[in-house]
């Protein structure tokens, strides 16, 4: 297939210039532009959509998984979102109010100085040499240039990182395949007894069988979406509420704007179906009614690039430690939800031994001026399904934004940044970061 080809030139007006700059607002995004701030950095984070939070607000996805240990900032939010210190995958439930959450972020990066900017997707970088120095905003009144001294990137796609030309990898190995994308919803209507079911870890039992050896049954005879069989469920704070983790689209990339809408439509689709499922075969949800859906897709995977360190699945295997440890003891199990079919790619998760996370995973192997934050860290694609829950990405998170403003500071580049330098911060906030 031939393209037309334009050649296209504009002079960029300079928007602003800060010490650190972070682009999304999600869960390592928000966390990295706070703990940057709390370093006395001028930080700014750049949010594509309306509200910051990313997969907390617009993305509908609770409970908080994952664990990691004691003292990061993730202790905090959980706090100030008004939800328990729940396990690490779900088992105490307790959704967060994903309405509540849309201030209570706003007021945690207003408090610590962050300047926000909203509505504002970043659409290019600017590049010296192998560094990044300036990244292209998409405002209302036109394209503009923000200049910072350090960038983090928790965009989850890595998109300034690929701009900047940063190398990555997609899928797993073999055949490059994604893990599905979905989109989380919320009932109300359901009896306050009903039935919940956190997942494939869950053996929940209804009517003398596993409820998901249930589910999966009765999808093959056709009575859930081809790859729904799974029929995930959580509480809320709101009496006859749930949140709903079932739908799924397979051989999406959410890098795709064809294959975007292609999931939207399917997933809107499923929607409807599940609710109708739990009506006619799940006793307490009769009665049920869709109260919401998320904004966006919720993405699992896309790319993950190469860092000084790739985390591997021996490390998680093991509970690795490493000498550059910038998160100690995340943990979750390893969630491959199955890229070309239901439920889980391996059968039951492997369960992990806490380990912990290198700054050198968060370091790209081939450019300066970046750091990088959540899922798009290095690491494999089996590992990269366990750190990818919201718990581990926002103890990276807080590890970034640490990593940028000493970067700032020190008017060097981030993979220059001392690591001891960066856990003596962390030490000093009450992070527990060894054994």
């Amino acid at each position: 297939m031939s393209f037309e080809a334009v050649a296209y030139q504009k002079a960029l007006q300079v928007e602003a210039q800060y010490d650190v700059v972070v682009i999304g607002s999600g869960p390592a995004g928000i966390c990295a532009a706070v703990s940057a701030a709390r370093m006395g950095a001028e930080t700014a984070i750049i949010e594509r959509y309306g509200t910051l939070g990313g997969n907390l607000t617009n993305g509908a996805v609770a409970p908080i998984l994952g664990s990691v240990s004691r003292g990061t900032l993730r202790d905090e939010l959980i706090v100030r979102l008004g939800v328990p210190d729940s396990d690490e995958t779900g088992v105490t439930q307790q959704t967060h109010d994903f309405e509540k959450a849309k201030r209570v972020l706003m007021d945690f990066a207003h408090e610590a100085g962050v300047k926000i900017y909203l509505q504002t997707p970043v659409v290019d970088t600017i590049t010296e040499g192998k560094s990044l120095t300036g990244i292209v905003i998409s405002q209302k009144t036109g394209m503009k240039v923000i200049r910072a001294k350090a960038f983090i990137d928790a965009s989850g796609d890595g998109d300034a990182a690929y701009f900047a030309g940063a190398e990555f990898e997609m899928g797993r190995e073999g055949d490059s395949l994604l893990q599905p994308v979905t989109l989380m919803f919320r009932l109300q209507g359901v009896e306050e007894d009903a039935l919940t079911c956190i997942g494939e870890l869950d053996h929940v039992t209804y009517k003398g069988e596993r409820f998901l050896d249930y589910t999966t049954r009765l999808c093959r005879e056709g009575h859930l979406p081809p790859n729904a069989a799974s029929v995930r469920s959580f509480r809320t704070a709101v009496p006859g509420e749930r949140v709903i983790n079932t739908t799924q689209s397979n051989g999406i990339s959410a890098l795709s704007s064809d294959d975007l809408e292609k999931a939207e439509i399917d997933l809107r689709t499923q929607i409807d179906e599940v609710t109708d499922f739990l009506r006619k075969y799940v006793d307490g949800y009769q009665n049920c009614i869709v109260k919401s859906t998320a904004n966006t897709l919720g993405v699992r995977e896309t790319r993950r690039f190469i860092g000084q360190y790739m985390l591997e699945d021996s490390d998680l295997r093991t509970g690795r430690r490493f000498e550059d440890v910038v998160v100690h003891k995340a943990s979750f199990i390893v969630d491959i939800h199955n890229p070309a079919g239901s439920a889980q790619a391996e059968g039951v998760p492997e369960e992990v031994i806490p380990y912990d996370i290198p700054l050198g995973s968060l370091i790209p192997k081939s450019l300066d001026g970046l750091v990088l934050a959540g899922r798009c860290i290095s690491g494999t694609h089996r590992a990269h399904a366990s750190y990818r829950v919201m718990s581990i990405c926002m103890a990276i998170g807080e590890a970034a934004g640490i990593t940028a403003a000493l970067a700032a500071q020190k008017e060097t580049v981030p993979r220059e940044v001392d690591f001891h330098e960066v856990q003596k911060v962390l030490i000093e906030r009450g992070v527990e970061l060894f054994d």
